[in-house]
């Protein structure tokens, strides 16, 4: 994947035609994932840099606090420093505005392309408790299987509270246990019984299978929109 760093509107020599052809060489690499339907970390990236463009021209620490482990002291020092150039060189300025006006809605364009493949395989997913669920759904099994429907995948997960500005939220940890053939054996109720059975660190866990129709990449894809689609049905059923 072609990499942008996170400052690099303001490294090295500010130019728009040499920025705006960081940029397009950038986005052309993010469109050659989507349009093979893979979505992250692309997806996740260009947005943040779309944030972090539009923080910096808002003069707001450079999100900073949304975004702690992507900017460090160095990089934030290193944008401060170049305010104060700003304010002294008008040129420098104007040339900058140049960049960020031109580089938000092409940023945009791409993020939309994206949110457009979120959401339709979002929209084609199904997620169904397995069995009895115990009254804390905090960690347990993702069973996960797509349109190909040869193999049930899967994961352990663990839901997370973290708060950020006076709010809380849920994030999910998984990782990836065991593969069993779909057929009229291995349903969902039968793995889940054999997942008990064999595991008893979790002798009484959250069970959800997430299935859709649709052939589209695992890790890429599937797997990061099941993981926040579980996220929202766990918090939904348990407001």
């Amino acid at each position: 994947m072609g990499v942008l760093s996170d400052t690099w509107f303001a490294d090295g020599y500010i130019d728009f035609e040499l920025k705006k052809y960081t940029l397009l060489a950038y986005l052309q690499d993010i469109n050659r994932y989507f349009n093979q339907s893979k979505l992250y970390p692309q997806l996740a990236d260009i947005i943040f840099h779309y944030n972090n463009l539009v923080a910096f021209r808002e003069n707001k620490q450079f999100l900073q606090q949304q975004f702690p482990k992507r900017l460090t002291a160095v990089n934030i020092e290193k944008l401060q420093l170049l305010y104060e150039q700003l304010i002294a060189d008008d040129e420098l300025m104007q040339e900058l505005e140049q960049i960020i006006q031109y580089s938000l809605p092409q940023l945009d364009t791409t993020i939309k392309e994206g949110t457009e493949i979120y959401e339709f395989v979002e929209n084609k997913l199904s997620i169904c408790p397995v069995g009895l669920m115990p009254l804390e759904p905090t960690e347990g099994y993702l069973l996960l299987c797509d349109g190909r429907c040869r193999d049930t995948l899967v994961y352990v997960y663990r839901l997370t509270i973290f708060e950020r500005h006076d709010e809380k939220f849920r994030g999910i940890h998984t990782a990836y246990l065991k593969a069993y053939k779909k057929d009229l054996v291995h349903t969902s109720n039968h793995i889940k019984t054999m997942l008990i059975r064999e595991r008893t660190d979790l002798p009484n866990p959250a069970v959800y299978c997430v299935e859709t129709p649709l052939i589209v990449p695992v890790d890429e894809t599937l797997l990061p929109i099941a993981k926040r689609s579980l996220v929202k049905y766990i918090t939904q059923h348990a407001a």
